[in-house]
């Protein structure tokens, strides 16, 4: 198997990944298919230097995070807004209303957060560990924890003030 047919496999196996980290720092369709193909570019210029020493998830959410924040910084963005509409629920696993408006509710909270603590929960909501999410963001272990909590106290607040 060539290259590039290894790295298009990679890319096909973990699409879920770069369509997460793509739609939750831009605000149009545009904008998140731009981020795309600017991560796929990325994940390519940087695939010949994979050492297989963490898992590939590990390593696409890496360069993911770090090509939307970069992009973020370079386009001077002080906050990013997510919109909530059918792209995002085309992937929600379920078709129930009411999951899909819980869906709706932890976007419009997660558009709250910062471009740190964006990542940092969209990689705990995929269950990453602490160790993990650590590593790919580039932080301690403890200080994951700490952001992970303080995040969840916030989310509790604003539902609290919502009901």
């Amino acid at each position: 198997m060539t290259l590039e047919d290894q790295f298009s496999q990679m890319v096909k196996e973990n699409e879920a990944i770069i369509f997460k980290v793509s739609t939750v720092y831009t605000r149009t369709l545009e904008d998140q298919q731009d981020l795309y193909q600017e991560i796929v570019i990325q994940l390519w210029r940087a695939f010949g230097t994979f050492r297989q020493q963490a898992r590939i998830s590990t390593w696409i959410y890496r360069i993911a995070l770090n090509t939307a924040i970069t992009r973020l910084r370079r386009e001077k963005r002080q906050t990013q807004h997510v919109p909530i509409d059918q792209v995002v629920l085309r992937y929600a696993e379920g078709t129930d209303p009411v999951f899909e408006e819980q869906v709706k509710m932890l976007y419009r909270y997660i558009e709250t957060l910062n471009d740190l603590d964006k990542g940092i929960i969209l990689l705990y909501l995929e269950e990453k560990s602490h160790e993990e999410i650590a590593g790919i963001i580039g932080i301690s272990k403890s200080n994951v924890g700490t952001r992970i909590s303080r995040i969840r106290q916030k989310m509790k607040a604003q539902l609290t003030q919502d009901q």
